[in-house]
């Protein structure tokens, strides 16, 4: 049975205060950095657009704008976790760096969304829906990699790269369906993730 609309708008607005609420609070209190620098992933916030539409199985729209309403909602959340727990300014919330990242979250919305449901389908769209997670994650694998030779950053980065590169396999094989299907998605997964590499580096993430 499929979640009806009430639903959809419910656990959109939820969770996208949760994903931006406890993304702070992540941050905040997790004692190992690599682990802890996950809350400062675009990734993460992708993936639970992605679950999102997984979790709706039908419906582009739905997914869609229900995934972009999540990540929406997630950046004031996060704001205002910071105001409560660590005394930031609540003018933050909108900020032009706070509109900046809702727009960001309309544009992952969107696209992990109709993921998330392409995964549940068939063909050609269940592979690079299922692919899509992963290239995410691996984008910023390759990121973090490419602050190896920075003497800011040095061999520290190299946990980063690693996490991101575990989650994004797991993802993949949690996603998949099928032996095939996570097979094919994972060797997709790698060209998606240079165009998103590209996509990052022309949006001035370095």
């Amino acid at each position: 049975m499929y979640p009806d609309n009430r639903r959809v708008a419910l656990v959109a607005v939820v969770g996208g205060f949760l994903l931006g609420f406890v993304d702070f609070v992540w941050i905040k209190f997790m004692p190992w950095w690599p682990l802890a620098d996950l809350g400062n992933s675009s990734a993460v916030w992708a993936v639970a657009a992605f679950f999102f539409g997984y979790w709706i199985r039908t419906g582009w729209l739905r997914a869609a704008a229900g995934a972009a309403a999540g990540l929406v909602i997630a950046v004031p959340a996060y704001y205002v976790a910071a105001a409560l727990i660590q005394g930031d300014d609540w003018s933050l919330l909108w900020a032009p760096t706070s509109l900046l990242w809702m727009a960001f979250g309309v544009l992952a919305g969107v696209v992990f969304g109709v993921g998330g449901v392409w995964a549940r389908g068939s063909g050609w769209r269940q592979t690079i829906g299922t692919a899509l997670p992963g290239a995410v994650f691996f984008t910023e694998a390759a990121l973090e990699a490419a602050r190896l030779g920075d003497p800011s950053y040095g061999s520290e980065q190299i946990p980063h790269v690693v996490v991101r590169a575990v989650l994004g396999v797991l993802v993949i094989v949690l996603a998949g369906r099928t032996t095939r299907n996570r097979i094919l998605s994972l060797a997709t997964a790698l060209p998606l993730a240079l165009l998103g590499l590209g996509a990052f580096l022309v949006a001035g993430f370095r």
